[in-house]
């Protein structure tokens, strides 16, 4: 039997990444639902392409231009809203959801996707980040396997195989530095959001680009890592590897490290979260040895606020990783409206993590009050700025 597959975010980049993945092994995986939140025509055409039960445009807005555009697709459902991403991961024929929204929107869809008892390939940050514990419990409570799909944690996650009683000393987080790692005070002031978007080294969405330049997706990345590993932030150490090539690595209490290697593709942890334990062939190019250097850095936190804020996040615990990202996700996108400077967005989400009411032991409806409050609060402190 074929793996019924969900993706939620089947637009971005990981979602077009993971369909090409579902095309070369089309005897092994067949796509169920295909969802997005505004890009209507790319998901009709992906839907004509792949022939899934149903799709779902989260902007009710688009339902008509949708439904009318699959009309001639009578067997395909369309539907739309909020409720019905979160009915549709529900769907008794799908083995695993691929949560490839981008931001806090991700988090309550993948919560009904773990009740529903459907395997995770975990694309979507922002849920560990915000709702770390909560996910964690309900993934032991349904007994419901919660997979990376983040390069790096997928690098982590691959080094630990076959090493399940064996103490993790370390975790060795990398990143690239971004397109700003060079840059001193005086030249961050004056960067523009098109300056951010040139990665120099990964091809990702423009939200996920523009926390990469300001190391917050790192930081993010430190939060989901204490959650999906169980290793405090104290553990987890961020280098910053300029070629992207050690995608992560492990170092356990003897002083060994393993690390995964690989070119700058994520299909190849898509792939890994879609047929684990197995590893299967995959079209695509391969690391030259000889060809690379690989260098290592320390990052400077004092010139890239949000790593160490994010360290800070994790620190204080409760709802504060939650203020994090949403005062984040209203800076990034105001930062590529040109709203806010790129140093002004650390200054802002800093803000916001100060005036927001901190809760100790947040449960989801004390998250979805914190997001509301934050964003509110982050909006204004943007107006000001």
């Amino acid at each position: 039997m074929k793996q019924q597959i969900c993706i939620l975010g089947s637009t971005g980049s990981i979602g077009t990444q993971a369909l090409d993945v579902i095309a070369q092994h089309s005897d092994l995986y067949e796509v169920y639902a295909l969802t997005a939140n505004n890009r209507w025509k790319e998901l009709a055409a992906q839907a004509r392409k792949f022939h899934p039960s149903a799709v779902v445009i989260a902007n009710e807005e688009y339902y008509e231009c949708l439904s009318k555009e699959l009309e001639d697709q009578p067997d395909i459902k369309v539907y739309a809203g909020a409720d019905a991403l979160k009915q549709i991961v529900e769907a008794e024929p799908i083995n695993m959801v691929l949560t490839a929204m981008v931001g806090f929107s991700g988090l309550e869809p993948t919560i009904h996707a773990i009740k529903a008892r459907k395997k995770i390939c975990l694309a979507n940050k922002e849920t560990l980040v915000v709702a770390g514990e909560l996910i964690c419990n309900l993934a032991m409570e349904y007994h419901v396997p919660v997979l990376p799909v983040d390069s790096e944690h997928s690098a982590i996650f691959q080094s630990l195989v076959g090493e399940d009683e064996n103490e993790i000393e370390k975790i060795l987080l990398t990143c690239s530095g971004g397109p700003f790692r060079l840059f001193n005070d005086e030249q961050l002031k004056t960067v523009t959001a098109a300056d951010a978007l040139k990665h120099p080294t990964w091809d990702m969405g423009a939200k996920i680009t523009i926390d990469s330049a300001s190391l917050m997706n790192k930081g993010f990345e430190v939060i989901e890592a204490k959650w999906l590993f169980g290793v405090p932030a104290d553990k987890i150490q961020v280098l910053v590897h300029p070629q992207s090539i050690v995608h992560s690595a492990v170092q356990f209490a003897d002083g060994g490290i393993k690390a995964q290697l690989g070119v700058p593709d994520m299909r190849l942890p898509i792939q890994y979260a879609f047929s684990f334990p197995k590893r299967l062939p995959l079209k695509g190019d391969r690391l030259d040895m000889f060809k690379q250097p690989l260098e290592f850095f320390e990052p400077d936190t004092d010139k890239f606020r949000c790593l160490a804020m994010a360290y800070e996040a994790i620190n204080k615990g409760g709802n504060m990783p939650c203020i994090l990202n949403a005062a984040n996700e209203i800076v990034n996108e105001g930062f590529r409206k040109e709203q806010c400077s790129f140093l002004g967005m650390g200054e802002i989400i800093e803000k916001t993590m100060q005036t927001v009411a901190f809760d100790k032991s947040p449960d989801l409806d004390i998250y979805l009050q914190t997001d509301k409050e934050a964003r509110s609060i982050a909006t204004e402190l943007m107006k000001r700025s």
